[in-house]
Protein backbone atom coordinates (compact mmCIF):
# COMPACT_ATOMS: atom_id res chain seq x y z
CA UNK A 1 0.00 0.00 0.00
CA UNK A 2 2.45 2.48 1.00
CA UNK A 3 4.64 1.82 -2.37
CA UNK A 4 1.43 3.24 -4.16
CA UNK A 5 1.02 6.29 -2.37
CA UNK A 6 3.57 8.61 -2.19
CA UNK A 7 4.23 12.36 -1.53
CA UNK A 8 6.56 15.48 -2.13
CA UNK A 9 7.81 17.33 1.15
CA UNK A 10 5.29 20.19 0.31
CA UNK A 11 2.28 18.00 0.46
CA UNK A 12 3.58 15.97 3.41
CA UNK A 13 4.06 19.74 4.80
CA UNK A 14 0.92 20.73 4.18
CA UNK A 15 -0.70 17.63 6.18
CA UNK A 16 1.56 17.57 8.70
CA UNK A 17 0.44 21.04 9.56
CA UNK A 18 -3.21 19.98 9.25
CA UNK A 19 -2.75 17.19 11.53
CA UNK A 20 -1.10 19.18 14.34
CA UNK A 21 -3.76 21.75 14.16
CA UNK A 22 -6.66 19.39 14.33
CA UNK A 23 -5.36 15.92 16.24
CA UNK A 24 -3.26 17.89 19.15
CA UNK A 25 -5.26 21.05 19.50
CA UNK A 26 -8.39 19.68 20.45
CA UNK A 27 -8.50 22.31 23.99
CA UNK A 28 -7.37 24.95 21.43
CA UNK A 29 -10.33 24.28 20.07
CA UNK A 30 -12.81 24.32 22.75
CA UNK A 31 -11.44 27.21 23.97
CA UNK A 32 -11.47 28.66 20.71
CA UNK A 33 -15.37 27.84 20.53
CA UNK A 34 -16.31 28.87 24.51
CA UNK A 35 -15.05 32.66 23.33
CA UNK A 36 -15.30 32.94 20.09
CA UNK A 37 -19.44 33.97 19.15
CA UNK A 38 -21.08 31.70 16.82
CA UNK A 39 -22.66 34.07 14.89
CA UNK A 40 -21.39 34.93 11.15
CA UNK A 41 -18.53 37.02 12.62
CA UNK A 42 -17.59 34.70 14.92
CA UNK A 43 -17.39 32.01 12.28
CA UNK A 44 -15.20 33.78 10.23
CA UNK A 45 -12.81 34.78 13.10
CA UNK A 46 -12.55 31.27 14.02
CA UNK A 47 -11.46 29.97 10.39
CA UNK A 48 -9.08 33.23 10.29
CA UNK A 49 -7.41 31.79 13.62
CA UNK A 50 -7.12 28.17 12.44
CA UNK A 51 -5.52 29.25 8.67
CA UNK A 52 -3.32 31.60 10.37
CA UNK A 53 -2.30 29.06 12.84
CA UNK A 54 -2.18 26.85 10.14
CA UNK A 55 0.36 29.03 7.95
CA UNK A 56 2.50 29.69 10.76
CA UNK A 57 2.90 25.48 11.16
CA UNK A 58 3.23 25.37 7.30
CA UNK A 59 6.00 28.26 7.46
CA UNK A 60 8.22 26.72 9.97
CA UNK A 61 8.03 22.52 9.09
CA UNK A 62 8.93 23.69 5.64
CA UNK A 63 12.19 24.88 6.87
CA UNK A 64 13.28 21.62 8.28
CA UNK A 65 11.56 19.57 5.22
CA UNK A 66 14.89 18.35 3.98
CA UNK A 67 15.78 14.64 3.73
CA UNK A 68 16.91 12.62 7.03
CA UNK A 69 15.93 15.59 8.83
CA UNK A 70 11.92 15.62 8.34
CA UNK A 71 10.72 12.79 9.49
CA UNK A 72 12.47 12.08 12.48
CA UNK A 73 11.44 15.87 13.56
CA UNK A 74 8.23 15.33 12.54
CA UNK A 75 7.76 11.87 14.54
CA UNK A 76 9.42 13.93 17.55
CA UNK A 77 6.78 16.31 17.08
CA UNK A 78 3.83 13.66 17.18
CA UNK A 79 4.96 12.04 20.09
CA UNK A 80 5.71 14.81 21.73
CA UNK A 81 2.48 16.05 21.22
CA UNK A 82 0.25 13.28 21.87
CA UNK A 83 1.43 13.93 25.57
CA UNK A 84 1.33 17.16 25.80
CA UNK A 85 -2.17 16.88 24.03
CA UNK A 86 -3.27 14.14 26.58
CA UNK A 87 -2.37 16.04 29.86
CA UNK A 88 -3.85 18.96 28.46
CA UNK A 89 -7.12 17.84 27.33
CA UNK A 90 -7.43 15.60 30.78
CA UNK A 91 -6.55 18.23 33.20
CA UNK A 92 -6.84 21.31 31.42
CA UNK A 93 -3.33 22.99 31.56
CA UNK A 94 -1.65 25.41 30.14
CA UNK A 95 2.06 24.97 28.95
CA UNK A 96 4.47 27.27 29.89
CA UNK A 97 8.16 27.49 31.18
CA UNK A 98 7.07 26.97 34.80
CA UNK A 99 4.57 24.04 33.71
CA UNK A 100 7.99 22.11 32.18
CA UNK A 101 9.91 23.40 35.38
CA UNK A 102 7.32 21.14 37.26
CA UNK A 103 7.91 18.56 35.21
CA UNK A 104 11.19 18.26 35.15
CA UNK A 105 11.80 18.51 38.62
CA UNK A 106 9.06 15.95 39.49
CA UNK A 107 10.02 12.70 41.21
CA UNK A 108 9.30 9.12 40.24
CA UNK A 109 6.23 8.45 42.41
CA UNK A 110 4.59 11.62 40.84
CA UNK A 111 4.98 10.89 37.40
CA UNK A 112 3.31 6.65 38.56
CA UNK A 113 0.15 8.74 39.87
CA UNK A 114 -0.21 10.21 36.14
CA UNK A 115 0.37 7.11 34.56
CA UNK A 116 -2.71 5.25 32.92
CA UNK A 117 -4.13 3.02 30.36
CA UNK A 118 -6.11 5.99 28.60
CA UNK A 119 -3.01 7.74 28.28
CA UNK A 120 -0.98 4.90 26.96
CA UNK A 121 -3.81 4.63 24.45
CA UNK A 122 -3.74 8.23 23.39
CA UNK A 123 0.02 8.08 22.83
CA UNK A 124 0.34 4.95 21.24
CA UNK A 125 -2.76 6.39 18.79
CA UNK A 126 -2.39 10.05 18.51
CA UNK A 127 1.67 9.70 18.60
CA UNK A 128 3.08 6.12 17.40
CA UNK A 129 0.69 5.23 14.91
CA UNK A 130 1.01 7.98 13.22
CA UNK A 131 4.92 8.26 13.65
CA UNK A 132 4.80 4.84 11.95
CA UNK A 133 2.78 5.54 8.97
CA UNK A 134 5.04 8.58 8.52
CA UNK A 135 8.17 6.51 8.43
CA UNK A 136 6.31 3.50 6.08
CA UNK A 137 5.43 6.31 3.56
CA UNK A 138 7.41 7.50 0.91
CA UNK A 139 8.52 10.73 -0.15
CA UNK A 140 9.32 11.51 -3.81
CA UNK A 141 11.77 13.96 -3.82
CA UNK A 142 13.36 16.06 -6.50
CA UNK A 143 16.95 17.64 -8.01
CA UNK A 144 18.40 19.90 -5.02
CA UNK A 145 17.35 23.19 -6.49
CA UNK A 146 14.21 22.28 -7.70
CA UNK A 147 13.38 20.86 -3.80
CA UNK A 148 14.85 24.00 -2.66
CA UNK A 149 12.90 26.48 -4.93
CA UNK A 150 9.72 24.29 -3.91
CA UNK A 151 10.57 24.79 -0.16
CA UNK A 152 10.96 28.39 -0.84
CA UNK A 153 7.62 28.95 -2.65
CA UNK A 154 5.86 27.07 0.45
CA UNK A 155 7.60 29.52 2.65
CA UNK A 156 6.90 32.37 1.09
CA UNK A 157 2.94 31.39 -0.10
CA UNK A 158 2.42 30.81 3.62
CA UNK A 159 3.54 34.13 4.93
CA UNK A 160 1.82 35.83 2.07
CA UNK A 161 -1.61 33.48 3.16
CA UNK A 162 -0.57 34.21 7.14
CA UNK A 163 -0.34 38.00 6.39
CA UNK A 164 -3.35 38.17 4.04
CA UNK A 165 -5.49 36.55 7.00
CA UNK A 166 -3.76 39.14 8.95
CA UNK A 167 -4.45 42.07 7.82
CA UNK A 168 -8.20 41.23 6.74
CA UNK A 169 -9.68 40.13 10.52
CA UNK A 170 -6.70 42.82 12.13
CA UNK A 171 -8.99 43.94 14.47
CA UNK A 172 -10.72 40.93 15.30
CA UNK A 173 -7.38 38.88 15.60
CA UNK A 174 -5.78 41.56 17.63
CA UNK A 175 -8.51 41.82 19.85
CA UNK A 176 -8.83 38.16 20.42
CA UNK A 177 -5.31 38.02 21.52
CA UNK A 178 -5.19 41.03 23.14
CA UNK A 179 -7.80 39.69 25.35
CA UNK A 180 -6.52 35.89 25.14
CA UNK A 181 -3.43 35.68 26.63
CA UNK A 182 -3.97 32.19 27.14
CA UNK A 183 -3.97 31.24 23.66
CA UNK A 184 -0.53 30.95 23.24
CA UNK A 185 -0.44 28.58 25.83
CA UNK A 186 -3.05 26.22 24.11
CA UNK A 187 -1.19 25.89 20.94
CA UNK A 188 0.64 22.40 20.16
CA UNK A 189 3.37 22.23 19.97
CA UNK A 190 4.74 25.62 19.58
CA UNK A 191 3.96 25.65 23.23
CA UNK A 192 5.79 22.61 24.83
CA UNK A 193 8.79 24.19 22.15
CA UNK A 194 9.20 27.91 23.38
CA UNK A 195 8.84 26.58 27.45
CA UNK A 196 11.15 24.16 26.67
CA UNK A 197 13.44 26.99 24.89
CA UNK A 198 12.25 29.18 27.65
CA UNK A 199 13.45 26.56 30.47
CA UNK A 200 16.83 25.25 28.60
CA UNK A 201 17.87 29.03 28.40
CA UNK A 202 17.06 29.53 32.44
CA UNK A 203 19.54 26.47 33.03
CA UNK A 204 21.97 27.42 30.91
CA UNK A 205 21.93 30.34 32.95
CA UNK A 206 22.23 28.89 36.46
CA UNK A 207 25.02 26.75 35.50
CA UNK A 208 26.92 29.62 34.75
CA UNK A 209 26.27 31.70 37.84
CA UNK A 210 28.30 31.17 41.08
CA UNK A 211 26.51 31.25 44.34
CA UNK A 212 25.36 34.83 45.49
CA UNK A 213 25.51 34.52 49.66
CA UNK A 214 22.98 36.91 50.85
CA UNK A 215 22.83 37.85 55.11
CA UNK A 216 25.99 37.06 56.06
CA UNK A 217 26.04 39.77 58.73
CA UNK A 218 23.11 38.16 60.34
CA UNK A 219 23.12 37.41 64.03
CA UNK A 220 20.94 36.82 66.83
CA UNK A 221 19.21 39.97 68.66
CA UNK A 222 20.69 40.63 71.82
CA UNK A 223 17.20 39.66 73.40
CA UNK A 224 18.10 35.99 73.09
CA UNK A 225 20.36 37.05 75.47
CA UNK A 226 17.51 36.74 78.30
CA UNK A 227 16.10 33.15 76.90
CA UNK A 228 15.84 30.75 79.43
CA UNK A 229 15.72 27.75 77.18
CA UNK A 230 16.50 26.48 73.67
CA UNK A 231 13.92 26.56 71.02
CA UNK A 232 12.80 24.73 68.18
CA UNK A 233 10.72 26.50 65.00
CA UNK A 234 8.83 23.46 63.21
CA UNK A 235 7.97 25.13 59.63
CA UNK A 236 5.67 22.77 57.76
CA UNK A 237 5.19 23.19 54.15
CA UNK A 238 2.13 21.68 52.49
CA UNK A 239 1.41 20.51 49.32
CA UNK A 240 -1.96 21.67 46.87
CA UNK A 241 -3.43 22.68 50.16
CA UNK A 242 -6.47 25.48 49.18
CA UNK A 243 -7.89 27.51 51.87
CA UNK A 244 -11.30 27.31 50.35
CA UNK A 245 -11.58 23.58 52.04
CA UNK A 246 -9.86 24.32 55.22
CA UNK A 247 -12.52 24.12 57.61
CA UNK A 248 -11.04 26.35 60.43
CA UNK A 249 -11.12 29.24 57.42
CA UNK A 250 -14.83 28.68 57.35
CA UNK A 251 -15.62 25.99 54.88
CA UNK A 252 -18.19 24.12 55.46
CA UNK A 253 -16.67 20.50 56.05
CA UNK A 254 -15.33 20.02 59.15
CA UNK A 255 -11.79 18.60 57.27
CA UNK A 256 -10.51 20.63 60.22
CA UNK A 257 -11.55 19.09 63.40
CA UNK A 258 -8.52 18.34 65.56
CA UNK A 259 -7.02 21.72 65.08
CA UNK A 260 -9.93 23.60 65.56
CA UNK A 261 -9.84 22.48 69.31
CA UNK A 262 -6.36 22.88 69.76
CA UNK A 263 -6.10 25.92 72.09
CA UNK A 264 -3.59 28.85 70.81
CA UNK A 265 -3.71 27.59 66.62
CA UNK A 266 -4.20 30.62 64.55
CA UNK A 267 -5.64 30.24 61.29
CA UNK A 268 -4.80 33.10 58.69
CA UNK A 269 -7.71 33.15 56.31
CA UNK A 270 -6.14 35.91 53.20
CA UNK A 271 -2.81 34.48 52.04
CA UNK A 272 -1.46 34.25 48.45
CA UNK A 273 0.83 32.14 47.00
CA UNK A 274 3.71 33.04 45.22
CA UNK A 275 3.65 30.64 42.26
CA UNK A 276 0.82 27.89 41.12
CA UNK A 277 2.94 25.03 41.03
CA UNK A 278 5.86 23.86 43.83
CA UNK A 279 8.95 24.25 41.47
CA UNK A 280 7.88 28.18 41.70
CA UNK A 281 6.15 28.50 45.14
CA UNK A 282 9.04 26.65 47.15
CA UNK A 283 12.06 28.36 46.26
CA UNK A 284 10.11 31.93 46.05
CA UNK A 285 8.89 31.82 49.42
CA UNK A 286 12.36 31.36 50.99
CA UNK A 287 13.77 33.30 48.97
CA UNK A 288 13.84 37.72 49.59
CA UNK A 289 12.51 38.44 45.94
CA UNK A 290 8.82 37.89 46.52
CA UNK A 291 6.75 37.31 43.56
CA UNK A 292 6.95 40.46 41.46
CA UNK A 293 10.85 40.24 41.47
CA UNK A 294 11.10 36.40 40.98
CA UNK A 295 13.30 34.94 39.00
CA UNK A 296 13.98 31.63 38.70
CA UNK A 297 17.41 31.75 37.91
CA UNK A 298 18.38 34.03 40.20
CA UNK A 299 16.56 31.97 43.16
CA UNK A 300 18.74 29.03 42.11
CA UNK A 301 21.91 30.77 42.39
CA UNK A 302 21.60 32.78 45.67
CA UNK A 303 20.92 31.72 49.14
CA UNK A 304 17.90 31.70 50.61
CA UNK A 305 16.06 32.13 54.06
CA UNK A 306 17.57 28.93 55.71
CA UNK A 307 20.43 29.61 54.23
CA UNK A 308 20.32 33.34 56.59
CA UNK A 309 19.06 31.47 59.64
CA UNK A 310 22.26 29.41 59.95
CA UNK A 311 24.36 32.38 59.34
CA UNK A 312 22.55 33.76 62.43
CA UNK A 313 24.02 30.03 63.93
CA UNK A 314 20.32 28.60 64.12
CA UNK A 315 20.62 24.47 63.42
CA UNK A 316 18.31 24.10 60.35
CA UNK A 317 17.01 20.60 59.17
CA UNK A 318 14.66 19.80 56.59
CA UNK A 319 12.55 16.85 56.44
CA UNK A 320 11.18 15.56 52.95
CA UNK A 321 8.17 13.60 51.90
CA UNK A 322 8.09 14.86 48.41
CA UNK A 323 10.15 15.20 45.25
CA UNK A 324 12.47 17.77 47.75
CA UNK A 325 13.25 21.38 47.70
CA UNK A 326 13.78 23.11 44.62
CA UNK A 327 17.28 24.35 45.68
CA UNK A 328 16.27 25.82 48.76
CA UNK A 329 17.65 23.07 51.37
CA UNK A 330 21.04 22.56 49.44
CA UNK A 331 23.23 23.93 52.02
CA UNK A 332 21.57 22.79 55.04
CA UNK A 333 21.38 19.33 56.91
CA UNK A 334 18.40 16.96 55.39
CA UNK A 335 16.96 14.23 54.55
CA UNK A 336 14.41 12.80 52.10
CA UNK A 337 12.19 10.22 53.88
CA UNK A 338 9.77 9.12 50.75
CA UNK A 339 11.48 6.05 49.75
CA UNK A 340 11.78 4.64 53.52
CA UNK A 341 10.80 0.76 53.55
CA UNK A 342 8.78 1.70 56.43
CA UNK A 343 5.91 -0.64 56.92
CA UNK A 344 3.91 1.47 59.24
CA UNK A 345 3.56 4.40 57.11
CA UNK A 346 4.80 3.28 53.56
CA UNK A 347 3.67 1.29 50.79
CA UNK A 348 3.24 1.13 46.88
CA UNK A 349 6.83 2.95 47.20
CA UNK A 350 5.59 6.22 48.21
CA UNK A 351 5.37 7.30 52.47
CA UNK A 352 2.46 9.01 54.11
CA UNK A 353 3.18 11.83 55.44
CA UNK A 354 3.07 10.54 59.42
CA UNK A 355 6.50 9.37 58.20
CA UNK A 356 8.25 13.20 58.90
CA UNK A 357 7.01 12.75 62.44
CA UNK A 358 8.76 9.51 63.32
CA UNK A 359 11.84 9.76 65.97
CA UNK A 360 11.02 13.46 66.17
CA UNK A 361 11.21 12.97 70.02
CA UNK A 362 14.60 11.99 69.62
CA UNK A 363 15.32 14.79 67.27
CA UNK A 364 14.65 17.16 70.18
CA UNK A 365 15.84 15.31 72.80
CA UNK A 366 18.86 15.52 71.26
CA UNK A 367 18.85 19.36 70.21
CA UNK A 368 22.17 21.23 71.47
CA UNK A 369 20.71 24.26 69.81
CA UNK A 370 18.40 26.39 68.54
CA UNK A 371 16.50 25.17 66.14
CA UNK A 372 14.68 25.43 63.05
CA UNK A 373 13.01 22.14 61.47
CA UNK A 374 11.19 22.14 58.00
CA UNK A 375 8.77 19.32 57.03
CA UNK A 376 7.62 18.95 53.29
CA UNK A 377 4.67 17.12 53.02
CA UNK A 378 3.25 15.00 50.54
CA UNK A 379 0.12 16.70 51.54
CA UNK A 380 -2.83 16.74 48.82
CA UNK A 381 -0.64 16.50 45.47
CA UNK A 382 -2.83 15.17 43.06
CA UNK A 383 -4.68 13.12 40.91
CA UNK A 384 -4.75 10.41 43.46
CA UNK A 385 -5.77 11.87 46.11
CA UNK A 386 -7.25 8.99 47.84
CA UNK A 387 -3.28 7.61 48.18
CA UNK A 388 -2.29 10.33 49.99
CA UNK A 389 -4.15 8.88 53.26
CA UNK A 390 -4.30 6.09 55.25
CA UNK A 391 -7.70 4.35 55.28
CA UNK A 392 -8.62 5.31 58.58
CA UNK A 393 -8.89 8.57 57.52
CA UNK A 394 -11.55 8.32 54.56
CA UNK A 395 -14.53 10.47 56.26
CA UNK A 396 -16.11 11.58 53.21
CA UNK A 397 -17.06 8.87 50.40
CA UNK A 398 -17.69 8.10 47.36
CA UNK A 399 -13.56 8.74 46.49
CA UNK A 400 -12.14 9.27 43.09
CA UNK A 401 -9.54 6.48 43.21
CA UNK A 402 -8.74 7.26 39.44
CA UNK A 403 -6.04 9.34 38.49
CA UNK A 404 -8.06 10.54 35.16
CA UNK A 405 -9.96 13.03 36.64
CA UNK A 406 -12.24 13.77 33.82
CA UNK A 407 -13.76 10.39 34.32
CA UNK A 408 -14.71 11.01 38.03
CA UNK A 409 -17.94 13.16 39.66
CA UNK A 410 -16.57 16.26 40.82
CA UNK A 411 -18.09 15.56 44.13
CA UNK A 412 -15.87 12.34 44.09
CA UNK A 413 -12.66 13.88 43.56
CA UNK A 414 -13.67 16.51 46.40
CA UNK A 415 -14.24 13.85 48.87
CA UNK A 416 -10.82 12.33 48.16
CA UNK A 417 -9.71 15.69 48.00
CA UNK A 418 -10.98 16.55 51.48
CA UNK A 419 -9.65 13.35 53.03
CA UNK A 420 -6.34 14.47 52.38
CA UNK A 421 -7.28 17.90 54.75
CA UNK A 422 -8.44 15.63 57.19
CA UNK A 423 -5.09 13.43 57.26
CA UNK A 424 -3.17 16.66 57.69
CA UNK A 425 -5.15 17.70 60.07
CA UNK A 426 -4.50 14.95 61.87
CA UNK A 427 -0.83 15.44 61.17
CA UNK A 428 -0.67 19.16 62.24
CA UNK A 429 -2.32 18.29 65.12
CA UNK A 430 -0.21 15.33 66.57
CA UNK A 431 2.86 17.66 65.58
CA UNK A 432 1.37 20.52 67.74
CA UNK A 433 0.85 17.65 70.87
CA UNK A 434 4.18 16.50 70.90
CA UNK A 435 5.35 20.29 70.77
CA UNK A 436 3.12 21.15 73.81
CA UNK A 437 4.35 18.03 75.36
CA UNK A 438 8.63 19.59 75.22
CA UNK A 439 7.16 22.73 76.22
CA UNK A 440 9.06 22.12 80.25
CA UNK A 441 12.23 22.06 78.53
CA UNK A 442 12.39 24.06 74.88
CA UNK A 443 10.37 26.99 73.83
CA UNK A 444 8.27 25.19 70.73
CA UNK A 445 6.39 26.74 67.57
CA UNK A 446 4.91 25.68 64.50
CA UNK A 447 4.21 27.23 60.98
CA UNK A 448 2.17 25.86 58.24
CA UNK A 449 1.56 27.37 55.08
CA UNK A 450 1.00 25.46 52.32
CA UNK A 451 3.00 25.93 48.56
CA UNK A 452 -0.18 26.60 46.47
CA UNK A 453 -3.21 25.12 45.98
CA UNK A 454 -5.45 23.34 43.90
CA UNK A 455 -8.45 23.13 41.05
CA UNK A 456 -10.87 20.21 41.59
CA UNK A 457 -12.81 20.84 38.59
CA UNK A 458 -13.94 24.75 38.84
CA UNK A 459 -13.78 26.36 35.25
CA UNK A 460 -12.76 22.39 33.85
CA UNK A 461 -9.51 22.51 35.20
CA UNK A 462 -7.64 20.29 37.67
CA UNK A 463 -4.52 19.87 39.66
CA UNK A 464 -2.31 23.15 39.57
CA UNK A 465 0.49 24.85 37.36
CA UNK A 466 -2.25 27.56 35.42
CA UNK A 467 0.31 30.63 35.14
CA UNK A 468 -0.41 32.70 37.59
CA UNK A 469 -2.10 35.89 35.95
CA UNK A 470 -4.95 33.26 34.63
CA UNK A 471 -4.86 31.29 37.29
CA UNK A 472 -8.16 30.71 39.81
CA UNK A 473 -8.24 31.98 43.12
CA UNK A 474 -8.45 28.24 44.28
CA UNK A 475 -4.82 28.16 43.08
CA UNK A 476 -3.74 30.56 44.50
CA UNK A 477 -5.34 31.02 47.93
CA UNK A 478 -3.37 29.07 50.57
CA UNK A 479 -3.60 28.48 54.44
CA UNK A 480 -1.61 29.91 57.15
CA UNK A 481 -2.06 28.38 60.52
CA UNK A 482 0.48 29.15 63.15
CA UNK A 483 1.05 27.94 67.29
CA UNK A 484 3.07 28.79 69.75
CA UNK A 485 4.00 27.69 73.34
CA UNK A 486 3.68 29.65 76.51
CA UNK A 487 7.05 30.17 76.82
CA UNK A 488 7.74 30.49 72.90
CA UNK A 489 5.54 33.79 73.25
CA UNK A 490 7.19 34.95 76.11
CA UNK A 491 10.53 34.66 75.14
CA UNK A 492 9.70 35.66 71.70
CA UNK A 493 7.89 38.57 72.70
CA UNK A 494 4.70 37.64 70.68
CA UNK A 495 1.23 39.04 71.63
CA UNK A 496 -1.25 36.56 70.27
CA UNK A 497 -4.37 38.33 70.89
CA UNK A 498 -2.96 40.78 68.57
CA UNK A 499 -2.00 38.19 66.29
CA UNK A 500 -5.80 36.83 66.24
CA UNK A 501 -7.25 40.56 65.53
CA UNK A 502 -4.48 39.97 62.34
CA UNK A 503 -6.20 36.74 60.72
CA UNK A 504 -7.72 38.28 58.08
CA UNK A 505 -4.87 41.16 57.09
CA UNK A 506 -3.84 40.35 53.43
CA UNK A 507 -0.80 38.26 53.50
CA UNK A 508 0.96 36.25 51.14
CA UNK A 509 4.19 34.26 50.90
CA UNK A 510 6.25 37.23 50.46
CA UNK A 511 5.90 37.85 54.10
CA UNK A 512 7.40 34.21 54.86
CA UNK A 513 10.87 35.53 54.57
CA UNK A 514 11.03 38.29 56.47
CA UNK A 515 8.46 37.20 59.03
CA UNK A 516 10.86 33.80 59.76
CA UNK A 517 13.69 36.17 60.71
CA UNK A 518 11.48 39.05 62.63
CA UNK A 519 9.96 35.83 64.97
CA UNK A 520 13.51 34.35 65.41
CA UNK A 521 15.15 37.73 66.29
CA UNK A 522 17.65 37.39 63.98
CA UNK A 523 19.11 41.03 62.82
CA UNK A 524 20.53 41.37 59.39
CA UNK A 525 20.15 43.79 56.56
CA UNK A 526 17.83 41.60 54.32
CA UNK A 527 15.66 42.11 56.99
CA UNK A 528 11.99 44.39 55.94
CA UNK A 529 9.69 44.98 58.85
CA UNK A 530 6.98 46.06 56.33
CA UNK A 531 6.98 42.43 55.64
CA UNK A 532 7.33 40.74 58.89
CA UNK A 533 3.32 39.51 59.40
CA UNK A 534 4.97 39.45 63.56
CA UNK A 535 5.67 43.11 63.60
CA UNK A 536 2.82 44.75 64.68
CA UNK A 537 2.41 42.41 67.18
CA UNK A 538 6.25 42.48 68.87
CA UNK A 539 5.92 43.50 72.75
CA UNK A 540 8.50 46.07 73.26
CA UNK A 541 11.12 46.00 76.05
Amino acid sequence: MFQRISLRPESLTFLASLLLLSLYNVPLWKHIFSIVPADADGLGMRVAFGVMVLAVFNFVLALVSFRWLFKPVLIALFLASSGVAYFMSQYGVLVDANMLRNVAETDVNEVRDLLSVKMALFILILGVLPSWLLWKLPVRRQPLRRELLGKLGLALGSMVVLAGVALLNYQGLASLFRNHHELRLLVVPSNYLHASYGYLREQLVVAKEPLRQIGTDARKAPAWQAHQRKSLTVLVIGESARAENFGVLGYGRDTTPLLKGQEGLIAFGNVRSCGTETAVSVPCMFSNMGRGGYDAAKARSQEGLLDVLGHAGLAVTWRDNQSGCKGTCDRVAGENLSHRKDPAFCSGGECHDEILLKDLQAYIDQLKDDAVLVLHQMGSHGPEYHKRYPSRFEKFTPVCTSNALNDCSQQSIVNAYDNTLVYTDYLLSGLIDLLRSNQDKLDTAMLYIADHGESLGEYNLYLHGTPYLLAPDQQKHVPLLTWFSDSYREDFALDTQCLEQARDKPLSQDNLFHSMLGLLQVQTEEYKGGLDLFAGCRRQG
